[in-house]
Parts: C-alpha cells; structure tokens; sequence
C-alpha cells in the first residue's frame, strides 16, 4: 500500500463510493421494500441513526438509482450511508482517511449483497470512486491563471477572439471543463472535472476527480471490489497529488 501523507488543511468537500445496479424500469427492484430492513440490520452497529429522504416519497419503482434513506453514526455525523432503488453510497468529509474510508466501502459491499434477497441477481451496473475539493479565490482571481499556476492544468482559446474589435474579457466569469481517459488498473475510466462555484460562501475552482467502471470493465462482484476499490485510490490519489505538488501541497500540509 503506497505511503499516504495526512495534509490538516486539505481541500476536499467530500469522498463519495457509489455502487449501482440493474432495475427493471417497468416493473422497478421487487425485493427493495425487504432489502432496506436487512440492510438496516446489517448496517445499524456502524450507522445507527435513520433518516428517511424527501425521496422516500417517490414510489420505489420510479425511483430507480435516487437515494431515499440514510444512516448516520449519530445525528449530522459523517460518514454516512445512503440507498434506494438500484443505488447505495458512502459518503464522508472533514474526517475523511482512506484508511477508515476504504474499509468502509468494503464492508458496506458485503452488507449489500448479504442483505440483497437474491443476490445471485443484483447485477451491477457501475462503480465509482469520486473525491471534490474546493480551492479558495480571492474576489478578481483570474480563474485560468490560478488554474495553471496552482494545478499545473492549462486551456486556452485563440488569443484572437479578445482582441480589441470584441470587446470581450479574457478572464472568464464561469468555468466548466471535463476531460476523462481511459484506464487499465483498474479498468474503467478516470475523469477530471474543473468548474468554477462557492464553497462555504466562498469563490472557489472546484475539481472533481473520480474512477468509474462499467460494463465489460466491471470486476468480478463482490470478489472482486477490494482490489478494484484499491486500485481507484491509488489512481485518484496518485493525480490529486500530481496537481497539489509544491505550493499547495505545503500549504495543505500545514507547512
């Protein structure tokens, strides 16, 4: 396991494992209603404080992939967990190792497929691993200087379409740029998202970075999750701190 480096100060908004599987559209999961009390069950030691979602409203079989229950340790407490139709997540913050994180993820698979009635049909249909940080701007920032200067990611349109014939700004007032590749290890795809917004009423660049799988890329489940969900770190971690290296990276570490 590689070496990871605590950083006080970091940047992330929330980590977030996703797990889906395959549900009828016309008929929706039959067995929802029964795995929601067995995974309860199974969950209640770690997750014990409920909270039925405004989705919870939604009839179960148009709700296919929406999230209507959640489990806390205690109330406003992170992590949590969340299912619906076809759907369940980790979520966590501040608190966030991938340590307690990862064996989180690993344990709440097992809980899924203990719990699901027929769990020789629970076919998934994606996994996902997905961290958003947010970085602070100062009111006038220039959002692509910062970009470049701080995260080592550059883009540029023509320097033409700013001459003094358009009267338009080069410092863009809103930002959305999403880039993705495809991987081997695991195999999927790893995808990068930069946007400009607000965190805690603050101008910030947010970036998303994420490992997902599908189809054909999909493991052996849920045999197969340890060595996926390993492999997803250590790929999102691996870019995360690629693009931090220097100045932020002291700067989150409290240097």
């Amino acid at each position: 396991m590689p070496t990871i480096r605590p950083l006080p100060n970091k940047p992330l908004i929330e980590a977030i494992f996703e797990l889906r599987w395959q549900v009828s559209r016309d008929e929706g999961d039959p067995h929802y209603t029964i795995f929601v009390g067995r995974f309860y069950d199974r969950v209640q030691n770690q997750y014990p404080f409920h909270e039925s979602l405004p989705t919870a409203l939604v009839p179960a079989q148009m709700a296919e992939n929406l999230v209507q229950q959640r489990f806390r340790s205690g109330k406003g407490q992170w992590p949590l967990v969340q299912i619906g139709p076809g759907i369940v997540t980790l979520n966590d913050t501040d608190g966030y190792i991938w340590q307690d994180f990862g064996q989180r993820a690993k344990s709440l698979v097992q809980a899924v497929f203990e719990a699901y009635p027929e769990p020789q049909q629970l076919r998934v249909s994606n996994l996902v691993l997905r961290y958003l940080d947010a970085f602070e701007l100062q009111p006038g920032d220039d959002i692509l200087g910062y970009l470049s200067g701080k995260l080592k990611s550059t883009f540029t349109l023509p320097s033409q379409l700013f001459d003094d014939t358009t009267a338009v700004l080069p410092a863009p007032r809103n930002l959305n740029i999403l880039v993705s590749f495809p991987t081997s290890r695991p195999k999927g795809d790893i995808l990068v998202r930069f946007a400009s917004g607000k965190h805690k009423d603050r101008l910030a660049l947010i970036m998303e970075t994420a490992v997902r799988s599908e189809g054909s890329d999909l493991p052996g489940m849920p045999q197969g999750f340890e060595k996926w969900a390993e492999g997803a770190h250590k790929l999102t971690d691996d870019w995360f701190f690629k693009f931090i290296e220097g100045e932020l990276e002291r700067k989150f570490a409290g240097e």
